[in-house]
């Protein structure tokens, strides 16, 4: 049921959309899923899933990318530093990457879901 190569490019696709593009975030992740479901061409509960998929995956890479260069690029004591700051700011900052996670799925799923669809229609 999984397109791993839908997955990553979808994957690849909301990085940068988050990295690049951040005020544009939503119109984004929409057009994302929508390349995410399409490229799928499993229809609109496969595209959904792919779609979904990819954007929990580019959420949780954003999260790691954003925490290592709030914690580990702003340190006045090096490794330790570095170290206590990783962990204070991952482990408050939980439930900013779990609402971040459900965002992200929902959004793509939604848009992931039509362009299944739309492909599955052009299939037949």
């Amino acid at each position: 049921m999984t397109k791993w190569k839908a997955v990553i490019i979808g994957f690849i696709l909301a990085v940068f959309v988050e990295s690049f593009f951040s005020h544009y975030e939503f119109v984004g992740l929409l057009i994302v899923g929508f390349i995410t479901g399409y490229i799928a061409k499993s229809g609109i509960f496969g595209g959904m899933w792919n779609a979904a998929l990819a954007g929990a995956f580019g959420t949780i890479v954003c999260a790691i990318l954003f925490v290592l260069s709030a914690t580990l690029g702003g340190s006045l004591f090096g490794l330790f530093g570095g170290i206590t700051g990783f962990t204070t700011s991952g482990i408050s900052s939980l439930g900013v990457v779990i609402s971040e996670l459900i965002y992200y799925a929902i959004v793509m799923g939604i848009t992931g879901a039509i362009g299944g669809a739309i492909s599955s229609k052009n299939r037949n």
